[in-house]
């Protein structure tokens, strides 16, 4: 089955041309489109949809906003968001991904890596623009460091490696090979991450590992 995708951006031009260029997908078909951030948050109840693709700055209701009421902390279902903006200030980005974004994107971003992003989201990965990735981690990770509470269950040395890489944007294959593990024991560590961390994806992962002071925001 395809993945189901909603857009919602206030622009007409490009909300209809990401919904062209995913819907040109044999693996994603796009359900919906919205206008608006309220119009989205609707959509999302009544068409259910796998993944999300929100703008920052849309009228009634931003996509930042939009995105803590369809994925955040306190939804009990939530779906995945990618936030997808001609905007990439920092500040930006850190409030998308802390309402529980699955990824973002600038719009200028190639057909090819807009439709990873969406099936990366939709297989419980996450995928942010290489373009905004270190400058964002290093802009926070300073202001941020030690300020999260260290797991009652300690990490072992393994899930710290494991950790350590899935932060700078390594995938569960990269991590296997680097680590010398299979890709199944690669999972199992990262989902002993979620655990211990009470994080409910990557993104999270990735956030906790950088405020806690625990890499180093100029690795690749």
């Amino acid at each position: 089955m395809p993945v189901r995708v909603l857009v919602a951006d206030d622009q007409d031009m490009v909300r209809v041309g990401i919904s062209t260029i995913l819907d040109a997908q044999p693996s994603i078909e796009v359900v919906g489109q919205a206008r608006d951030g309220l119009e989205a948050v609707a959509l999302v109840e009544s068409l259910h949809p796998d993944v999300c693709l929100f703008d920052i700055r849309m009228p009634h209701l931003d996509g930042i906003e939009a995105t803590r009421r369809v994925a955040g902390p306190d939804v009990a279902d939530p779906v995945p968001v990618i936030v997808v903006t001609t905007f990439d200030q920092d500040e930006y980005v850190y409030d998308a991904l802390r309402a529980g974004a699955r990824g973002f994107l600038l719009k200028d971003a190639d057909p090819e890596l807009l439709a990873r992003a969406v099936l990366a989201a939709a297989q419980g990965e996450a995928l942010i623009a290489p373009a905004v990735t270190a400058r964002l981690l290093a802009a926070f990770a300073s202001s941020h460091a030690g300020a999260v509470r260290e797991p009652v269950d300690p990490l072992t040395p393994r899930e710290e490696a494991v950790l350590d890489l899935v932060a700078v944007g390594r995938t569960n294959a990269e991590v296997a090979d680097e680590l010398f593990l299979s890709l199944s024991t690669v999972k199992t560590h990262i989902g002993a991450l979620m655990t211990k961390l009470s994080a409910r994806n990557r993104v999270e992962l990735v956030i906790w590992a950088y405020e806690s002071g625990r890499v180093d925001p100029g690795r690749r």
